[in-house]
């Protein structure tokens, strides 16, 4: 399998590992700026509403990260390419939509309204340790010890993380064991994923990445919209249209969306998978970091005690990404489906 073509506006003498240190610390900042724009609509609210809720930022900014993929993969888009897909893989593509279209940015938006956004960057590391069990169980891919180690340290980070948590008002009881609802609701975005994430390797290999996004997106908008419709009425999106709503946006949405996409694709043309999934386990470092100095959420002792291990989990996993040669696929073609999901597994909630 050959390379593709590096784009003719790549600078040569930048390196690619340069753009996806940019795009992670873009996609670890995203939590936490979700969190700020909310706070800063609080302050204006029109019409007794908050036009920046959360619900609208993640209709608009699909709106958005729709444009963007058609602007960079339109081109795929002809009866010729998407007449190639089975019946199987169009059912596929809807499912994973729905999974991570849909669900799974919904809830992760709902557990930053219910929680820190500390405790849904460090739950929402469930996904790759479940995305590796889930490969081994269904896909039958080979690990090595230092994956299930990292995997099992990972786990047991995030179990820590959850159950550590100070008690609140908004703890479920789960027979003799108390959970915050927005750590609850991070945990089932994650596992959505996951399925998300296995469903597409399975099913939706021969499937071009700049399909499986737009198709993804696009099903994904209207069935959130759908939903939000049912469950809170057409009132929640009273503000989508507001001038205070998209200035924000197209700010958040050129950030985010546009800069990170961009960064994040560069640099995965120009690297190895290797080196691309080590810098994306960086990750949480980063979106800590984000937390700390956009919001000032400073890490509380079970963040930092959950936190600890999640982090050792992911050097252990690296160390086994290593060890089984991951590096001689240098320079491969990432526009695939299963090539692309492995790597971006690594990176979590990019604010979409």
């Amino acid at each position: 399998m050959t390379h593709p073509e590096r784009p003719s506006s790549f600078p040569r003498n930048i390196p690619g590992q340069a753009f996806l240190w940019l795009a992670i610390i873009i996609f670890g900042a995203s939590s936490a700026v979700t969190r700020k724009l909310t706070q800063i609509g609080a302050q204006h609210f029109m019409g007794g509403h908050n036009p920046i809720s959360l619900c609208n930022v993640l209709f608009v900014g699909n709106l958005c990260a729709l444009l963007v993929l058609v602007l960079l993969h339109g081109r795929q888009l002809n009866p010729i390419i998407l007449g190639r897909l089975s019946r199987q893989e169009w059912i596929s593509l809807v499912i994973v939509a729905v999974l991570s279209g849909a669900l799974a940015p919904g809830l992760i938006f709902q557990a930053l309204s219910q929680t820190a956004v500390n405790n849904v960057v460090l739950v929402g590391r469930l996904e790759p340790p479940l995305t590796l069990a889930l490969s081994v169980w269904i896909l039958k891919e080979r690990v090595n010890r230092w994956e299930v180690l990292g995997a099992i340290a990972a786990f047991f980070g995030v179990t820590l993380t959850i159950l550590l948590q100070p008690p609140t008002a908004s703890m479920m009881a789960m027979g003799n064991v108390s959970i915050g609802v927005g750590e609850g609701l991070a945990a089932v975005g994650a596992v959505a994923l996951s399925v998300s994430a296995i469903i597409g390797r399975r099913r939706l290999s021969l499937v071009p990445l700049g399909i499986l996004s737009m198709v993804r997106t696009a099903i994904g908008t209207v069935i959130f919209f759908c939903f939000a419709l049912i469950l809170y009425g057409r009132d929640h999106f009273m503000g989508v249209l507001s001038p205070f709503l998209w200035q924000w946006m197209l700010l958040y949405g050129g950030v985010i969306v546009v800069v990170g996409q961009s960064f994040w694709l560069t640099g995965v043309r120009a690297s190895s998978l290797s080196m691309a999934s080590l810098i994306a386990s960086f990750t949480p470092i980063a979106a800590l970091l984000a937390a700390y100095f956009i919001l000032g959420e400073a890490p509380t002792q079970a963040q930092y005690i959950g936190g600890s291990i999640i982090l050792l989990g992911i050097f252990l996993s690296q160390i086994g990404i290593q060890r089984k040669g991951f590096t001689k696929e240098m320079r491969r073609n990432t526009n695939t489906a299963p090539e692309a999901q492995a790597v971006e597994t690594q990176i979590g909630f990019k604010g979409i």
